[in-house]
């Protein structure tokens, strides 16, 4: 069984956990929300396994490199981050409900990977440039940050969702508290923060080795520090001026365009980073 068939299985694994998080949280079964977790776990499961068998198949190939190279390779591990993240969250503070705004994107990035045809998943060997052990540090310390900034965004999307909700007795009292939300999106944005400001950092160093200069405003350099802005004023706003709650969501949604928008968008210009020439 090669990788890209399991990864293709695991997608529907995702699917199904999402599908069952969302409905536990709809009709409020704590049964259904065992089901998704342990649904969710499988799907990691398989998330890992693809992952692994295709790092061997490289090597079969004679090409052999860790599959960060390219957009199909990055959306498998984006996937595996968000729902790997989602679920220590669920395992530490016991919140199933999150599960339904989480799991969903996690479906959404290994289904884009699997099942758009515009998306090769064939595997190829590394541009020159590319070559560098700054490649595994540089693709994983972004995209563990892209996926605490997914989960932030799943939260603020809740919180919002909960104050459109009547308060206890209605289905919004099955829901973490706004406070417990409020709180679990500030830890999800430092900590993609802190994985960001790393990845640039790495990919400033791996720049340097192989182009002889740390920045050059490549698109995608440009809308990184475009969104380590974004979401460094959220935090110096939240620390200097209290912003908590509803601002502070709608801020971390917006953030999470800006993440969205540095992954996609900018494969749409011309540079260095652009997955569509790869």
């Amino acid at each position: 069984m090669n990788s890209s068939l399991i990864l293709s299985i695991t997608t529907f694994v995702y699917g199904a956990a999402a599908f069952l998080y969302i409905a536990a949280w709809v009709f409020h079964k704590e049964g259904l929300g065992r089901i998704a977790f342990w649904t969710a776990i499988a799907g990691v499961i398989g998330n890992i396994a693809g992952f692994g068998i295709r790092w061997v198949e490289t090597y079969q190939l004679g090409v052999g490199h860790a599959p960060l190279s390219n957009l199909y390779e990055s959306l498998v591990f984006f996937s595996l981050a968000i729902a790997v993240l989602y679920l220590v969250v669920e395992k530490k503070y016991g919140h199933r409900t999150i599960g339904a705004f989480a799991m969903p994107l996690a479906f959404l990035a290994m289904a884009y990977a699997s099942l758009s045809p515009n998306i090769s998943d064939q595997i190829q060997p590394l541009l020159p440039a590319l070559k560098s052990n700054w490649l595994i540090a540089h693709v994983i310390t972004c995209f563990i940050g892209y996926a605490a900034f997914a989960v932030a965004f799943g939260l603020s999307l809740m919180f919002l969702v909960r104050r459109e909700r009547k308060p206890p007795g209605s289905s919004g009292s099955k829901m973490p508290s706004s406070r417990d939300l409020d709180e679990l999106t500030h830890q999800m944005v430092m900590l993609g923060f802190l994985f960001l400001t790393t990845g640039i950092i790495t990919g400033a160093v791996w720049a340097n080795s192989a182009w002889g200069r740390y920045w050059g405003w490549d698109p995608k350099e440009t809308w990184s520090l475009i969104t380590w802005f974004i979401y460094a004023t959220l935090l110096h706003a939240r620390l200097m001026r209290g912003w908590k709650g509803r601002r502070a969501a709608i801020f971390s949604i917006v953030g999470f365009g800006a993440v969205l928008f540095t992954y996609f968008g900018v494969n749409l210009l011309p540079g260095l980073h652009s997955y569509g020439s790869m």
